[in-house]
């Protein structure tokens, strides 16, 4: 690998601000409790917060769009002119999140080069989604950076590095004046801390990334066929996001100069890197409850479904059936947990065309179960994913289906804390 796909980035941090109010969960979380972001307005008030940069998505059908997007940019325009921001130029962030269950997710914020990114179905690019991408979930996201001059990112991107060679490097050479914040995140959030990355360090991590990118290496590690491109970067969390970004950017470049092109910073997105081995990142399954059917028949079906679907492949999973009062596991050998995932959706798909239901994608193994067993529902629960086989399983058979997997719990998840100039 040549080319530089992820990069120190000039990183803007508010200066004299309560983080604790100014840092909010990412936008496209509890979607379903409003009562969640009206806690969380009241609690920032008048406040400079990035709740002002951003529309939560439980507010969407709630709240005239328009009228909030042109709220958000005038805040934006606000928040530069007042100078609240203070720039930490040409570096990466190394973060520290404590999550809820006691762990610490070790992070490197840095820019990802969208031209080395395609989430289209079998592009060769470095830079790879973990899940299929919904199109119609691009258009209010690719207008909603049209018109803003800041980005926030909330955008998680894996890599495979099991030597841990790339960031944990720089949790050795850490020093306290390099600290940039050090505060509790709102409503159970957990505590973060991020410390500067530049100069020879930034150098550091960028050689050992293109070690990780070697072709020597990746064909040994991940057995590959000459005509499998290179997966280097897995976007684990954001994928809409960072597709959206992806499609600003191809119309906006058409109408720049070469030179232009080259250091647009709209070229770029900022995201939060890695890596997979970290002993932080579990994947949950999320698992499919069929609401409205008879139970008997889904079981039948099911059953003969699997029989054939799942008789080739080199590795072996088992997948829960379960409708009203009965259970049973099965034997399923696919070549990837990915195309695993794809059969059983395509069974959902074709047994509700048939039999009729209505499908929902449930989180935790209890509350999946318990709902399946109730009477006229069924449900399939799918295996947890091994960490290992994520990148192999993208190789092999491109991004998985929508809803495929959960990275951590809700409260998790990253929020709003660093922005970025893309204009």
């Amino acid at each position: 690998m040549t080319e530089r796909v992820f990069l120190p980035g000039d990183i803007m941090l508010p200066k004299g601000a309560d983080l604790e109010l100014w840092s909010v969960i990412a936008c496209d979380q509890f979607t379903s409790e409003p009562e969640y972001w009206e806690a969380v307005e009241a609690r920032v008030g008048d406040a400079p917060s990035t709740l002002r940069l951003m529309l939560p998505e439980a507010y969407l059908g709630f709240r005239d769009t328009q009228a909030e997007m042109k709220k958000i940019e005038a805040t934006m325009e606000e928040y530069l002119s007042r100078g609240i921001f203070q720039t930490i130029c040409n570096s990466y962030i190394y973060t520290e999140r404590q999550l809820s269950d006691g762990n610490t997710r070790r992070g490197l914020l840095g820019i990802l080069d969208l031209e080395q990114y395609d989430y289209r179905e079998n592009a060769c690019c470095l830079v790879h989604p973990t899940e299929g991408i919904v199109e119609d979930r691009l258009p209010p996201r690719i207008e909603v950076r049209k018109k803003a001059r800041l980005e926030m990112p909330h955008i998680v991107v894996f890599i495979d590095d099991p030597d841990c060679s790339v960031i944990d490097p720089i949790v050795y050479s850490l020093e306290s004046p390099e600290l940039l914040y050090d505060f509790d995140l709102m409503d159970g959030g957990g505590h973060i801390m991020g410390w500067y990355v530049g100069g020879q360090k930034a150098l550091d991590v960028e050689k050992a990334l293109q070690r990780l990118a070697d072709p020597r290496v990746l064909k040994e590690k991940y057995h590959m066929s000459d005509d499998k491109p290179p997966v280097v970067f897995a976007v684990g969390d954001g994928n809409h996001s960072l597709a959206a970004a992806k499609l600003y950017w191809e119309g906006l470049k058409s109408t720049l100069t070469d030179e232009d092109k080259e250091n647009h910073p709209a070229r770029y997105s900022m995201v939060e890197l890695v890596n997979i081995h970290d002993s932080s990142v579990n994947f949950e399954p999320i698992h499919r409850v069929i609401f409205g059917t008879d139970s008997g028949r889904f079981m039948e079906e099911a059953r003969k479904f699997w029989a054939k679907a799942g008789e080739k492949g080199e590795r072996s999973h088992s997948i829960s059936l379960a409708a009203d009062s009965e259970t049973g596991d099965i034997e399923a050998s696919f070549s990837t947990i990915g195309e695993l995932i794809e059969a059983a959706d395509r069974f959902c798909g074709d047994y509700i065309s048939a039999f009729g239901g209505r499908l929902d994608y449930i989180h935790g193994d209890e509350t999946a179960l318990s709902m399946a067993l109730r009477p006229g529902c069924a449900g399939m629960l799918l295996p947890r994913m091994d960490k290992k086989e994520l990148f192999p399983s993208i190789i092999k058979n491109g991004a998985f289906p929508r809803k495929s997997f959960s990275i951590g719990h809700a409260r998790d998840k990253r929020y709003y804390l660093e922005c970025r100039l893309i204009k």
